[in-house]
């Protein structure tokens, strides 16, 4: 376990708070968080009134979830367990929370800061115990300073033809804050690359399609851009799209490995909506580790584009939209729902 980052900042650990109806469960956790010195076990609950009740007087950094509990789930206490917990971040820790399982993007998309799957009762191991601390870890850690004034007007004065959003660890929660302040009656297509497991694709489409008010489809290769509907990646393929001879645009799916390793990746995305769209395109990045994004939008500004990025505040993990905006390359970095509410002020409405 020594390979895993510490938590500790100055000279406090990271609070922890476990809650979840199994006592094995509990137990096993507890055992794993506290192999940490970074990490200490502030409560262990087995029920999300007993956790509020705790977090009524106890102020912790990240929370421990479970979905399948007695009397009040996890999803349904969710919510209430985030605004309670006054900034602490949430990691879904459930057999509920399989690959795959609309739950998960339900989770995520209410503000659950990352999931991960809980093995079966005697099943716990080493394995998980690294694994579940390498997501605290990511979670703990604290964020850079703001490189760029979060103070930005909500107009920009410009005006685009098509919206690209890149995201990755919070980032589903994020995009759904930005959706809900935009009209449905946007015209401009959105294009969405949320790295995200293959099977997790057309749940979060469904669940991008409700936050949205418009229809959201997983991309094919070359599967036509219309006005009004947002296209998501596959978890198989970036997303890349081509202008025909036509005029129309039209997506393209790729394996091309990418210098950050990631499929889908955000890079190519942002690079060949550069080549299509050029000035007119508006792309936005949201929480997520790593630095996937930054040289797409180097693409993006070298073509005359507009780059805005999610605040650090706001952000589960600042990586991403971090290193955009380190780059100088954000023209303004604000909350999601203020990137939202630019877009609904710019955008054009559809007849």
């Amino acid at each position: 376990m020594s390979t895993i980052p510490s938590a500790i900042t100055g000279d406090a650990a990271t609070r922890v708070l476990i809650v979840d109806d199994s006592a094995v469960a509990r137990a096993a956790l507890s055992r794993f968080v506290a192999a940490d010195g970074g990490f200490v076990v502030a409560g262990a609950v087995p029920d999300a009134q007993r956790a509020l009740d705790f977090l009524s007087r106890e102020q912790v950094d990240v929370i421990l979830l479970d979905l399948e509990m007695p009397r009040t789930s996890g999803i349904e206490a969710l919510p209430q367990v985030i605004a309670a917990g006054r900034g602490a971040r949430v990691l879904v820790v459930s057999s509920s929370a399989a690959e795959g399982a609309a739950v998960t993007i339900r989770a995520l998309a209410l503000g659950a800061a990352d999931t991960l799957v809980k093995p079966g009762a005697g099943a716990f191991a080493s394995r998980f115990g690294e694994i579940l601390l390498q997501r605290l870890a990511v979670l703990a850690k604290p964020g850079r300073p703001s490189a760029v004034s979060r103070d930005a007007a909500v107009s920009l004065g410009v005006s685009f033809d098509a919206i690209a959003i890149g995201a990755s660890t919070g980032g589903i929660h994020a995009l759904a804050s930005l959706l809900r302040a935009v009209p449905g009656a946007v015209a401009q297509p959105i294009f969405v690359t949320q790295h995200l497991p293959p099977s997790f694709s057309p749940f979060f489409a469904e669940q991008v399609a409700l936050s949205g008010r418009r229809p959201c489809d997983v991309a094919g290769d070359r599967t036509l851009v219309n006005r009004g509907r947002i296209l998501v990646a596959p978890g198989t393929a970036h997303l890349t799209a081509q202008r025909m001879a036509s005029g129309a645009v039209v997506t393209r799916l790729s394996q091309a490995p990418t210098a950050t390793g990631n499929l889908p990746s955000v890079d190519p995305m942002f690079t060949s909506l550069a080549e299509v769209y050029g000035s007119r395109l508006l792309a936005i990045v949201l929480s997520g580790m790593g630095r996937d994004g930054l040289d797409g939008a180097r693409a993006v500004h070298a073509a005359g584009g507009t780059l805005v990025v999610q605040d650090q505040a706001s952000s589960v993990v600042w990586g991403m939209p971090g290193a955009v905006a380190a780059a100088g390359l954000a023209r303004a970095v604000m909350t999601p729902g203020a990137i939202g509410a630019m877009i609904a002020a710019s955008a054009t409405v559809a007849a």
